[in-house]
């Protein structure tokens, strides 16, 4: 029995035409992370937000996964173990290729939340900041994200499971981002293998005792495919 725990980033996700952070004349290259990727941003504004998140939302729906998701989801089906993805992405592309096992530490795209009481639901293609919360009522709805200075979801059960990895495999993340960037440290501190794949070398590539480079519809399904012989 063996137990995995892979960290995702957007890196594993750019391949189905979902632009990270810092790709130029992407989404998140036309805004200032400040205005639509924190409260303050959110409270000050909005409709841009909202705008911001339904035109993500809607390219999400129309991403189809790509050869890394669905090694991922082949490994969760055939391994003798246990297998977490962690992930940071907010899309919901691990789920179409099939994984069941996944934590959104982020939140997700296809989630609203109340901002009053706390209350979680699907969240339609479009928000409007009038939408009702369809358990208090209030008009508080806004995309179930963890924006910057928001704590991300479940640290715990994070936590617990790096406790008993015997591998840690983070994929297509920058290592700049924490608290993230620190898992491969609590990871090897209880004893697992770790390993970075990765298109290029990360800010932390230096703290994993392997790691890959390329693309990751290449290099994560060899890694798989490497681990199922085993």
């Amino acid at each position: 029995m063996t137990n995995i725990v892979i960290l995702t980033g957007a890196g594993i996700s750019a391949e189905s035409g979902l632009g990270t952070f810092r790709d130029e004349g992407g989404l998140w290259a036309q805004h200032r992370i400040e205005d639509v990727a924190t409260p303050e941003g959110f409270a000050r504004n909005p409709d841009l937000v909202l705008a911001f998140y339904n035109a993500r939302r809607a390219q999400a729906a129309e991403a189809s996964p790509n050869a890394a998701h669905y090694a991922l989801a082949e490994l969760e089906e055939k391994l003798d173990g246990n297998l977490l993805i962690v992930t940071q992405n907010v899309d919901s592309l691990h789920e179409k290729a099939g994984s069941k096992a996944v934590l959104h530490m982020h939140g997700r795209l296809n989630g609203a939340l109340c901002g009053a009481c706390d209350h979680r639901w699907d969240a339609p293609i479009t928000m409007d900041k009038s939408d009702a919360c369809p358990s208090c009522g209030a008009p508080t709805t806004r995309p179930d994200i963890v924006w910057f200075g928001e704590i991300p979801y479940h640290m715990d059960q994070i936590a617990d499971a790096l406790s008993q990895a015997d591998v840690f495999v983070s994929i297509g993340t920058s290592g700049e981002v924490y608290p993230a960037a620190n898992f491969v440290a609590e990871a090897d501190h209880f004893g697992a293998h770790t390993i970075e794949l990765n298109l290029e070398p990360s800010a932390g590539a230096s703290r994993f005792a392997e790691c890959r480079f390329g693309p990751a519809s290449e290099i994560v399904p060899a890694w798989v495919a490497e681990e199922l012989a085993q």
